[in-house]
């Protein structure tokens, strides 16, 4: 007979676990790997300016590891859906939706970036404008990359609340570890709110705990899913998803 996709064996929902884990933890990698070669989260406008009129293959390698991000931003969330989608569907569903919504954004925003560095490094294609055109022009796109990033928060942390809900019903993660998702989720979403009602304004140290808490979201459970998976025995007691 055979058998339904919610019919997995202990041992399979564990190995999708630690493929989810692979694929979190490499999200995080290269994430930081972007921020360090361009730091594309910056407010500061004189910064960004900064790190754009840097050597082009810097740049390069700063977008791709932005694109590569989303690309296995939108792998993480269906295995995490397969992984969760017998905890509960329409939670699931949620989920994945919220994450995947971000994902034509973060393509927009890098635009708005790649626009802004062409300008301030005077391509060709530029040079019919006069360089105090090509420089406000240049802020002009990039203020719409920073007002992009922070919008685009607000689902980073979106799609943390049903995932940590999914967790704390899953019984075969750890609760805390959903409790730690949801407290990172609603870091994402203030923050983001905050900035953006303050025009991107700075507060050092409001900035530090919000981005203290959104790692003390996820890092745990992306290096939970890598290194453990999930209770194998306690696993067989979700095989079929509550809606």
């Amino acid at each position: 007979m055979t058998a339904t996709p919610y019919q997995r064996s202990p041992e399979q929902t564990k190995r999708l676990a630690r493929w989810a884990g692979g694929v979190y933890v490499a999200l995080g990698i290269s994430t930081l790997f972007g921020i360090f070669h361009a730091p594309l989260v910056l407010t500061d406008l004189n910064a960004i300016t900064q790190e754009v009129t840097r050597p082009d293959f810097r740049f390069r390698i700063a977008v791709l590891a932005d694109v590569l991000s989303t690309v296995l931003g939108v792998l993480l969330v269906l295995l995490l859906y397969s992984l969760l989608k017998p905890v509960h569907k329409t939670l699931a569903q949620l989920m994945a939706l919220l994450l995947l919504i971000s994902v034509p954004m973060t393509f927009v925003i890098s635009l708005n970036y790649v626009a802004a560095q062409m300008l301030l490094s005077g391509v060709p294609d530029t040079m019919a404008l006069t360089d105090p055109q090509r420089a406000a022009l240049a802020t002009f796109f990039l203020r719409l990359h920073v007002h992009g990033v922070l919008a685009e928060e607000i689902f980073w942390g979106l799609w943390l609340l049903p995932f940590g809900v999914l967790v704390m019903r899953s019984r075969f993660l750890p609760r805390l570890l959903g409790i730690l998702l949801i407290l990172g989720g609603v870091a994402y979403v203030a923050h983001s709110v905050t900035s953006l009602l303050l025009g991107g304004q700075r507060f050092i140290l409001y900035e530090r705990v919000t981005m203290l808490a959104r790692g003390a979201g996820e890092l745990p459970i992306m290096l939970w899913l890598l290194i453990k998976g999930v209770d194998a025995h306690r696993s067989k007691s979700r095989q079929q998803p509550e809606t």
